[in-house]
């Protein structure tokens, strides 16, 4: 890590703990202890091991992915570290820059040539997207009239972090499916900001968009050709995201309020939406904030409330960090490619 991953850290601490300060100073030290003492430790245990699984899970897809004809075996290690480094770069980088850069390092490390780790974190990323595109528009359709009712304020700002997931897919799903007409729009779209933009800058942009779809087109044929890997890879996706968003509920359980699975993950999920848009490493102060704010409909006790927030934020983010920290410093024996 460097200085600036260092000055990511040292600014979500900061933010954090101005935040738990002002919850702190707000609410009395008796209903903090009264939700401490309400602590299921079987849920606890729970809360921590659907983070692992999640984890698990995404090390599997890579596993899965890499797998071929005489590739050298890999450790568990080696591949449950990926999304660990993963974690840790993109709590501590703006609006998660960091995450894509650091797995192709850690990749890199165990002896995966930088072409082809590029290449399987792209069919990656791809698989990633479909599968949450699905999740929030299945979300927005069914649980954002909860929050439209009750949270007007919020509401907006996640209807925008809706919409900026959706574009950004909207033009994966563009390429894979409309690539010829995808490349003359990106182009029409380039003649007209030379009108405005200096011709160099627009030059460049031109060439890395292109060059970005030509990448993203060749990896999902890729994709399409190895159709028992896609679809494993899309139930393990699917597997990493329902662990991750149940936190929040196995969170409820485990300071015995009563809530709904569907109604609590919905929450989770447009939560997640509304962190995409704020520039700050890790979101910090607005996702706490929007949980605070979302589910108080769920847990009437401020201290319960407070103790919630801390639990749920240090496992998706915290923890994390943390293991992140473990995965970059124990770095696997690096395995040469096969020779052909």
């Amino acid at each position: 890590m460097n200085k600036k991953h260092l000055w990511g850290v040292a600014i979500v601490l900061v933010i954090s703990g101005v935040v738990l300060y002002v919850d702190l100073r707000s609410t009395p030290i008796a209903q903090l202890e009264r939700a401490a003492r309400n602590i299921n430790l079987i849920g606890l245990v729970a809360v921590f091991g659907l983070m692992l699984l999640s984890y698990v899970f995404e090390a599997s897809i890579l596993a899965v992915l890499t797998k071929r004809k005489n590739e050298p075996k890999r450790s568990k290690w080696s591949f449950f570290r990926i999304p660990l480094i993963q974690a840790l770069f993109n709590a501590i980088t703006p609006m998660s820059t960091g995450g894509q850069p650091s797995q192709l390092a850690a990749m890199v490390q165990m002896g995966i040539e930088g072409g082809r780790a590029t290449s399987l974190l792209l069919m990656k990323f791809i698989i990633y997207q479909i599968v949450v595109f699905l999740a929030y528009v299945t979300t927005i359709i069914t649980g954002f009239h909860m929050v439209a009712t009750k949270f007007a304020g919020l509401a907006i700002f996640i209807a925008i972090g809706f919409l900026i997931h959706v574009s950004s897919i909207a033009f994966l799903l563009a390429i894979l499916f409309a690539y010829n007409w995808t490349k003359k729009t990106a182009n029409w779209i380039m003649n007209l900001l030379a009108k405005f933009i200096n011709q160099k800058r627009v030059d460049i942009w031109r060439k890395n968009t292109l060059d970005k779809i030509e990448t993203f087109y060749e990896e999902s044929q890729k994709l399409k050709r190895e159709k028992k890997k896609l679809i494993v890879c899309v139930i393990l996706t699917v597997l990493q995201l329902l662990c991750f968003y149940s936190i929040p509920y196995m969170t409820l359980v485990t300071l015995n309020v009563p809530a709904d699975w569907a109604s609590v993950t919905q929450m989770n999920i447009m939560i997640i939406m509304f962190m995409a848009i704020i520039p700050i490493p890790g979101a910090s102060g607005g996702a706490e904030y929007s949980f605070q704010t979302l589910f108080s409909t769920f847990i009437s006790s401020n201290g319960t409330l407070i103790v919630g927030m801390f639990l749920w934020r240090f496992v998706t983010y915290f923890f994390g960090m943390i293991l992140g920290i473990f995965g970059w410093i124990f770095k696997p024996a690096k395995i040469a490619k096969p020779t052909e």
